[in-house]
């Protein structure tokens, strides 16, 4: 699942580096497209804030999945354990 979030944030940073350099170039460069490099820039910021967002949701979620997966295996552990002492 986080891998999920890791490709968001990714994609979203390309399209945020992407509007970053749109703000860099001449609006005679650009016909139809907005022309105000502030315009641009609030869109990175925008863009680059929602793929951070989207990174440190794909970090939260695998830490909880390798805590999960980790207190599993420590449970299944003391299971073998308990089991082994009976018999």
């Amino acid at each position: 699942m986080s891998r999920n979030f890791y490709i968001l944030a990714a994609s979203l940073g390309f399209f945020a580096l992407l509007s970053a350099g749109m703000s860099l170039i001449p609006s005679s460069f650009q016909p139809g497209l907005p022309a105000n490099g502030q315009l641009w820039r609030t869109l990175f910021l925008l863009i680059m804030v929602c793929a951070l967002v989207s990174a440190f949701i794909g970090v939260m979620s695998h830490l909880f999945e390798q805590v999960d997966r980790r207190s599993e295996e420590s449970r299944m552990a003391a299971r073998r354990k308990r089991r082994g002492s009976r018999g």
